[in-house]
């Protein structure tokens, strides 16, 4: 079947079982012909071709709203209903997102980049149908992993107190996207080992209601040996329990199962979950091999071997460089422990995992745990390092703020993926922390310009006894530099002059330095030369070199890939109202007040002006600026 040709669901309505099963193969056949030059999610999305064939076909969406719990597995949704033509655009910029994108379709009810919301907004979504008094199905589909986060248990809570008329489909592939971890994946896993009982239940119940007068007794007698047998065969009591009519498990790859199971659901009143088993990266060997994560999202690869299609780096991954460097220094201290929410892999924790299997810990999607965790391992005399991504971080704002600032305790926090990520967009980019951060007392942050000076910041973190600091450090390889034998620490609070020059000062750090050197350059051909300094801490200030560039009187710019709103040139501008010094010229050069889209980090840096160009503008009209002031 041309896939490009479908403009909505419907016709899935019409087709029999052997339509169905050509449907799904035409639609793995597309998704790895076509992310094997886009790259994407390609491994929970071949995971659920079938349950999203049976979603359409059993529910009428947009009516009936299906919610995606984590984003990036909707590609089929997007395929189904009329977006198949746009596939070669994906994750580019101004092309298809990767995630549920309203814009694009109203068949899309939901936007999700952050595991564990589907169901906090399902219910919101159907109290309004209620109040409404509409008649429409609410259907979150939710992943095993992302069913450990706190608020989806707070949610599940929630529904099963009210009874509200949700059905919940518990997509249970076994992982998130490392392998799941907790007590509530054991659950599941005796879940899987016990499909038969509730069909044993429903086959009983059936056959005790045609006994003649006495049947409906009988079966209310039968049901409390039912529920007594659950206790003993099944911990699908977790779900009843809290208020859910349990139903599975179920082969997710079976439509005759999956039909069966859904419309049995939308019969059912008050809220019933679904349990499904599928396969991750089912269709495509090299996807279904994989334990460990990589093929949940990817870059290029070739489809006959499965290689990934990779340009060749100039220096180590930073998630590398740090992880690696803090199980270097794990060998002479025992008091350093590592953490991760359920990404062990990119984090590339899997080597300290392996030495120190006593000493790492991968909470699953959990990161307010992580976090506080962390703070009570520190108040224990422990060095904590916690590898959370920038956009996870925002989840453990309070956590950061009542229990590590708070409590000043020595906690290393490595902010990966800091700054525009690019493919994954507006739910991905790293450019809140400093925001969000800097206004935590006893905080200090910082951000290396390459891996050399990274290196010597991660034993800046761990030599630190003044409580938590937070090194920033983006996503990708660093450049080449030389790498030194012997670590050292840096002064907290100590920027680096890269560049002197008499007409202005360019204060900056990481990813933005070398931007900062191309329009310094730029101006050099024009006649003006700049000072770069590499403002790697961001708190604390180095307040001496400021007041130093206050006396001068010199146009002063900042740059930061990370939002102007409350951000780095934002504690300039504060400390120079602090110390009454209103003549130096101060310019900030950001991410503006706008959430920006997915695309290639370079095309995004662009469209906000975040370039060598505007930059060498920026500045030079900040010159000609105090030019004048001192002609007056």
């Amino acid at each position: 079947m041309d896939l490009t040709t479908i403009t909505n669901p419907s016709f899935i309505k019409e087709l029999d079982k052997e339509q169905l099963q050509g449907l799904a193969a035409d639609i793995r056949s597309f998704l790895i012909e076509n992310l094997s030059v886009t790259g994407g999610h390609i491994g929970p999305n071949l995971g659920v071709v079938e349950l999203t064939i049976a979603l359409h076909r059993i529910f009428d969406s947009p009516t009936d709203k299906i919610l995606w719990d984590v984003g990036h597995q909707s590609y089929v949704h997007k395929i189904l209903t009329g977006r198949a033509g746009e596939f070669d655009t994906l994750r580019k910029y101004k092309g298809l997102s990767g995630f549920p994108k309203m814009s694009e379709s109203i068949h899309d009810v939901w936007e999700t980049g952050h595991s564990s919301t589907s169901l906090s907004a399902a219910m919101g979504m159907a109290v309004a149908r209620d109040i409404k008094h509409e008649k429409s199905y609410v259907i979150p589909v939710i992943g095993d992993g992302a069913l450990t986060g706190g608020m989806a248990l707070e949610a599940l809570n929630h529904i099963g107190h009210e009874k509200t008329n949700i059905t919940v489909i518990l997509n249970d592939n076994e992982m998130s996207i490392a392998p799941n971890v907790g007590a509530l994946h054991s659950i599941l896993g005796k879940l899987r080992t016990a499909g038969k009982y509730n069909n044993v239940k429903d086959e009983l119940e059936f056959i005790l209601r045609k006994i003649p007068a006495v049947g409906g007794r009988v079966a209310t007698a039968a049901e409390r040996v039912k529920d007594s047998l659950k206790y003993l065969v099944v911990n699908g009591v977790f779900f009843e329990e809290l208020g859910f009519t349990y139903l599975g498990p179920i082969d997710g790859h079976d439509f005759t199962e999956l039909e069966r199971s859904l419309q049995y659901a939308k019969k059912m009143e008050g809220p019933v979950l679904l349990h499904v088993i599928t396969k991750k990266g089912k269709g495509y060997s090299p996807a279904e091999m994989d334990k460990i994560g990589t093929w949940h999202g990817t870059g290029p690869y070739k489809i006959e071997t499965g290689d990934f299609v990779k340009s060749p780096a100039k220096g180590p991954a930073w998630s590398a460089l740090v992880s690696e460097t803090v199980r270097k220094l794990a060998r002479k201290d025992r008091r350093i422990v590592a953490i991760t929410p359920a990404m062990p892999v990119g984090s590339k924790l899997e080597s300290f995992a392996a030495e120190f299997p006593d000493r790492f810990f991968d909470v699953g999607i959990a990161e307010q745990h992580a976090t506080t965790m962390a703070a009570g391992l520190a108040a224990t005399g422990m060095k904590p390092f916690l590898a959370i991504y920038s956009t996870f971080l925002q989840r453990s704002y309070d956590q950061m703020l009542h229990d590590i600032t708070r409590q000043k305790l020595n906690v290393f926090i490595g902010i990966d993926r800091a700054g525009l990520v690019g493919a994954d967009g507006e739910t991905h980019h790293g450019v809140f922390d400093i925001a969000f951060l800097r206004h935590m007392p006893n905080l200090v942050i910082m951000m290396p310009k390459d891996e050399n000076e990274g290196q010597h910041m991660v034993k800046t973190a761990i030599e630190h006894n003044e409580g938590p600091i937070a090194m920033r450090f983006p996503r990708g390889n660093g450049y080449g530099v030389p790498m030194d034998e012997e670590l050292h620490t840096i002064p907290i609070g100590t920027w680096e002059v890269l560049k002197k020059g008499e007409e202005a000062t360019i204060l900056t750090f990481g990813t933005t330095i070398p931007m900062a050197f191309a329009a310094a350059e730029q101006m050099k051909q024009q006649g003006k030369n700049v000072s770069i300094v590499n403002a790697r801490f961001i708190k604390p200030l180095d307040t001496d070199l400021l007041d130093e560039l206050f006396k001068q009187g010199k146009p002063i710019i900042t740059i930061e890939e990370a939002v102007l709103a409350g951000g780095f040139g934002s504690a300039v501008l504060e400390y120079a109202e602090e110390v009454n010094h209103t003549s130096t010229i101060i310019e900030r050069i950001g991410i503006p007040d706008e959430f920006i889209e997915h695309g290639n980090v370079d095309d995004l840096l662009m469209e906000i002006h975040m370039t060598p160009e505007h930059v060498a503008e920026v500045t030079m009209e900040a010159i000609k600026k105090a030019a004048e002031r001192e002609t007056v």
